[in-house]
């Protein structure tokens, strides 16, 4: 829905989003606006919240938005997403609370073997995700969230973040689904290049030998012998890969936990990378690619198609990551149109995020360069009669 007066975007945006609710009341609403209603978010959200009436909804204000088969990167847009028949939905907002010892996450407590699914949204400056996400896997085993980092407000250092009929500005906001059936995907948007190595020293964020030498010998080792494409790749962005599964006898694409490489010492050869890194973990360089990036979710959604059988999909809300869209592909609308050409003309709203929170082989994980998706599988299709 593209407008730029922030009260008739709001009443647009729910005018079209309850055309495919039918006769159903909504009962669960997830919005999302471009950077240009940064300062205006309160108006919107006061627009969408007077014509649903009040429900439960989460969202944000992003970098770019995502609605329908479309993804608008350059003009102001708002995408809502309304939704019937979820069950029960719990909203929920929590905060980082710095203490003496360091500090704590609070607002909210995750159910050790809760059902259901947490779609969260976060303030990349205020809230640790990665941390929560950590202590989710360690100590809440079962647990699934999805979502994104906040980005509308990457330049200034500001997040609004939507809950209920309230605008946040910091922390993370999420909505629990507890009998919703969701299905979650992961799409990776980097492959791996060269050998795999064992990081034989490191502190913190800083890599300083990769199978005993210097990252830097071991990335011109590699680069000697990568194909010309591969090299124009390499120079285009350089990333790193962590195996998430250390027991995994193969490694492929989407095996890895990808982060970008943030800075090199051409003296020692170290480089320091987006996460921290452990003395023993196997990291493989990589690279984006936009052709396996394409094939990596195709392959991911034609599997969907098969395991939906006679079921079809009946929404789906998309984070895919501020690297991708214009950034990576050269057509317009690359994931949102995929969508739409394997899962057919379904309401699709989603952002493009500063990180991507998504489960992979049981664990939830922050991304990067990846596409994470939030599908609602519909009912099985009656029989034809005969």
């Amino acid at each position: 829905m593209l407008a730029a007066d922030p009260a008739e975007a709001g009443r647009r945006a729910v005018y079209q989003a309850r055309e495919s609710l039918g006769e159903s009341q909504p009962t669960f609403g997830v919005l999302f606006a471009s950077a240009d209603y940064l300062g205006s978010a309160a108006v919107l959200l006061e627009a969408v919240t007077e014509q649903t009436g009040p429900m439960p909804l989460i969202g944000c204000v992003a970098e770019s938005v995502v609605g329908g088969a479309r993804e608008v990167e350059s003009e102001p847009a708002v995408s809502l997403w309304l939704a019937a028949g979820l069950g029960p939905v719990e909203t929920f907002a929590m905060d980082y609370v710095r203490t003496p010892s360091g500090g704590a996450i609070a607002g909210y407590r995750f159910e050790p073997g809760g059902p259901g699914v947490h779609l969260m949204i976060c303030d990349p400056f205020t809230f640790p995700a990665e941390d929560l996400l950590t202590h989710l896997n360690e100590h809440v085993a079962g647990t699934v969230v999805i979502g994104g980092l906040a980005s509308g407000g990457l330049a200034s250092r500001r997040s609004r973040l939507f809950l209920d009929g309230q605008v946040r500005s910091s922390g993370a906001v999420g909505a629990y689904l507890p009998e919703a059936e969701v299905h979650s995907l992961v799409s990776q948007g980097c492959r791996p290049v060269g050998d795999p190595y064992t990081v034989t020293q490191a502190n913190g964020n800083v890599i300083h030998e990769l199978g005993g030498r210097p990252p830097l010998v071991r990335l011109q080792e590699m680069a000697a012998r990568l194909s010309d494409q591969d090299k124009e790749l390499l120079a285009s962005g350089l990333q790193v890969g962590t195996v998430m599964d250390e027991y995994q006898s193969e490694r492929h694409r989407g095996d890895f936990l990808v982060r970008g490489v943030i800075a090199a010492d051409q003296e020692s050869g170290a480089i320091a990378v987006g996460d921290q890194v452990e003395v023993g973990q196997t990291l493989q360089f990589q690279v984006r690619d936009a052709d396996s990036a394409d094939e990596d979710l195709r392959s991911m959604l034609d599997h969907e198609v098969d395991v939906l059988g006679d079921r079809r999909a009946v929404g789906a809300l998309l984070f895919t990551c501020n690297g991708r869209g214009s950034h990576l592909f050269a057509s317009p609308d690359h994931d949102a149109g995929m969508l739409a050409q394997l899962l057919g003309d379904i309401p699709v709203a989603g952002f493009f995020c500063a990180g991507e929170l998504g489960p992979v082989g049981g664990r939830n994980y922050l991304h990067g360069f990846t596409a994470s998706i939030a599908l609602f599988p519909g009912e099985p299709s009656a029989p034809e009669p005969g």
